[in-house]
């Protein structure tokens, strides 16, 4: 939080002395002043008045003058000398701070239907997306996410080298990354990637939920999302629902499919060809 000018509204702990008095000066002089005029004016008539000759003076003008000058010294000194209205107090707004750690969360479809193959091409694609993390900033953590009908935080040697059997839900796997930002990386402090990798197969009622997920819970809080399709066949319900996605947030959410291992890098710099260029 940082000052962000002044208001007439405020706490008294964020008042402003020094701009409080000088409203104050400002006030008083502009209250004053056509006051003073008036009194100027009177004081010289009365003394025009009292100059005359004896024969000419007119009692009830000195009287009436006099009591003039009276009531506008009385005014004078009723201008208060700090009122409510000249008070001023500071305001402070959040201002963003560069932050030069990130983390990088991999997510991973391990069901039945993903092969030794597959991870192998996924683990090539998440190292790249590390090394390129870790040139633009100090501190990178990774985070490994692994599931098919259920998801877990896992070390990476479980990540990459334990195989499960069974159906596949990927709103699980969103659930529990949105779950540890909240807990672990407050995005106002963490540089935050998601790289997710699948073989595109999912429960066609839980695509849906994953991109309600995306687009209200964890897009605003990303600075950016990779999701790689391991798969040499058509596109199925989890794909087209992402495309939604990548309709609302163009700069930030990037879907590509590979088919084989050489396709890697040259999607790789496809997907981050903005920020590859970035110095």
């Amino acid at each position: 939080m940082v000052r962000a000018g002044l208001s007439r509204d405020g706490v008294p702990s964020r008042m402003s002395v020094t701009r409080s008095m000088r409203e104050a000066y400002a006030r008083r002089i502009a209250m004053r002043a056509p006051i003073k005029r008036a009194l100027k004016e009177a004081q010289e008539a009365l003394a025009e008045e009292l100059d005359k000759d004896p024969i000419l003076k007119n009692p009830a003008r000195i009287a009436a003058l006099e009591a003039e000058i009276e009531r506008l010294e009385k005014r004078i000194e009723a201008v208060p000398f700090i009122d409510t209205f000249d008070l001023r107090y500071h305001q402070l707004a959040p201002e963003p701070q560069p932050s030069s750690q990130a983390v990088m969360f991999c997510v991973m479809d391990v069901s039945g239907s993903m092969t030794q193959n597959h991870k192998d091409i996924a683990k090539r694609f998440f190292l790249l997306l590390y090394l390129f993390l870790e040139k633009h900033y100090e501190k990178v953590e990774l985070v490994f996410v692994r599931h098919h009908t259920a998801a877990r935080e896992v070390g990476e040697e479980e990540f990459f080298y334990s195989r499960e059997t069974g159906g596949t839900i990927v709103s699980s796997a969103l659930t529990l990354l949105n779950g540890i930002i909240d807990k672990r990386y407050p995005p106002a402090q963490w540089n935050l990637y998601v790289a997710q990798a699948s073989d595109g197969d999912n429960w066609d009622d839980d695509s849906s939920i994953c991109r309600d997920l995306l687009i209200k819970e964890l897009m605003p809080k990303l600075q950016y999302y990779a999701y790689v399709e391991i798969t040499p066949h058509e596109h199925q319900s989890l794909w087209h629902e992402y495309e939604n996605v990548a309709k609302r947030f163009a700069e930030r959410f990037a879907m590509r499919q590979l088919v084989e291992a050489g396709d890697i890098y040259p999607v790789f710099r496809e997907l981050f060809k903005r920020r590859l260029s970035t110095p």
